[in-house]
């Protein structure tokens, strides 16, 4: 029984020590990574709310957001993360008169030093008719 005492601590102590390191600093995270908004019509505007989290232990500030095409368009309500906090990334794409497999992102640039710009992959198959 002891034996087994002495093994949960010393696992206790390099998981804190492992998740601390983890932790460390702000870090950014997003839910979900990328979306595929699968078949869509042209001139239609698709809207997908992902959710922007700080897993770290200082304050995340969101320095910048861009994106990859003017059609696209992204915005948070905070720009400023408590560590444990979250805020909804609302996004918006245009298809306008776009047709086929049409790919996008929305850059997330942070003070997180392990990942300073957080990439969202956007994604849809524009077509003229559904089946």
């Amino acid at each position: 029984m002891r034996g087994r005492g002495v093994l949960l601590a010393v696992a206790l102590v390099l998981a804190t020590t492992v998740l601390g390191e983890e932790a460390r600093g702000p870090r950014i995270r997003v839910e979900p990574e990328s979306f595929d908004f699968g078949k869509v019509l042209p001139d239609r505007t698709l809207r997908k709310e992902f959710r922007l989290r700080n897993l770290g232990d200082e304050a995340l500030v969101i320095e910048r957001i861009s994106k990859s095409c003017g059609c696209t368009a992204a915005a948070t309500e905070v720009s400023t993360l408590a560590p444990g906090e979250s805020t909804p990334l609302r996004v918006t794409v245009e298809t306008r008169t776009a047709s086929g497999t049409i790919e996008h992102e929305v850059l997330v640039q942070s003070n997180d030093s392990k990942t300073p710009t957080l990439k969202i992959r956007l994604r849809a198959t524009v077509v003229t008719k559904t089946r």
